[in-house]
Parts: structure tokens; sequence; C-alpha cells
């Protein structure tokens, strides 16, 4: 890899079990808004809003204007679509008392906490 070159992976998730990827070429000192302005992304996802907390590198937060270092991989990330609590308590409520919590998958016999 030249010392003046930077590849860069960008990636994003438009829905459930989809991906999007891009592997650039960009130059020393990049940022993440400048990898993913190259990447096309804006293009062709329209919709797509960027939030202010909606990329990072490796799975870590990090602001737009970050620079960027070879073989990072950024990642744009969609909204929430529901509540996480909301979300916990609907399966909670499914499931009922017996079928949640830490000891729910139990063996056959075994005794309680164990």
């Amino acid at each position: 890899m030249s010392d003046q070159v930077l590849s860069v992976t960008v990636v994003f998730a438009p829905a459930q079990r989809q991906l999007w990827e891009v592997t650039l070429k960009l130059p020393l000192g990049s940022t993440i808004r400048q990898a993913i302005d190259a990447s096309g992304w804006q293009a062709n996802f329209p919709e797509a809003v960027l939030e202010p907390a909606g990329a990072g590198v490796w799975g870590r937060k990090a602001p737009l204007d970050q620079p960027l270092q070879d073989q990072d991989r950024v990642e744009i990330w969609r909204g929430l679509t529901v509540d996480p609590k909301v979300a916990r308590r609907e399966r909670f409520n499914k499931q009922g008392a017996r079928g949640a919590g830490l000891f729910a998958q139990r063996r056959a016999g075994a005794k309680s906490g164990y």
C-alpha cells in the first residue's frame, strides 16, 4: 500500500439481511464524511438520512470529521425503528414469565437456578 493512499471500506445495511459495501482508495488524511461522500451512498439511497451519530469505524461511534486509517471499515447506521425497551417488554409479555429470563432454558429435573 502506498504511503499516500488509504484503502477504506464503507458499508450500509438498508434493511435486515441486506448489505451494501464498497471499497475505496482515498488520499491520506481523509475523514469519515469524505469516505461516505466518495462512496456514492447518498446517490444509491436517496431516502436515507445520515444522522449525527449515525456512523462509526469498526462498530465504534466516531465523529464525521475523524481522520481514517488504512483498512478502516466505515459503517453507516440506520435509525432505530422501535424503542429497545418497548421491544423487550413485548417479547417478555409474549413469552410469559416462565419462558423468559436467565434460567428459562434448563434441563428436565434440574434444580431451580442451575
